[in-house]
């Protein structure tokens, strides 16, 4: 199972068209649409988990930079907080 970060995208992207674009590449797991807690409204941003590796290699090559809404989203392998890179030290 990989879980798989989908950034950039417009606010009216549902979790079922994420779901939907997502499918043609393999068995999806669970979608995990972000929005803000006090409005409701998208972030921006979700999660795709999809049952098999190597679906979720193919659907991150496949849409990574392709045009969802008029807009082009960033499709990679989501990883934890500890992996990413180190946050910068503030400039004082």
């Amino acid at each position: 199972m990989m879980n798989i970060y989908v950034g950039n995208l417009p606010y009216s992207v549902t979790e079922e068209q994420l779901r939907d674009a997502f499918a043609a590449y393999g068995e999806v797991s669970k979608v995990s649409m972000i929005t803000d807690k006090f409005t409701g409204q998208s972030k921006g941003f979700a999660f795709v988990e999809m049952v098999s590796n190597s679906a979720a290699d193919a659907a991150i090559k496949g849409l990574n930079e392709t045009p969802m809404g008029g807009r082009n989203v960033k499709v990679n392998q989501a990883k934890p907080r500890s992996e990413q890179r180190p946050a910068r030290s503030p400039r004082w």
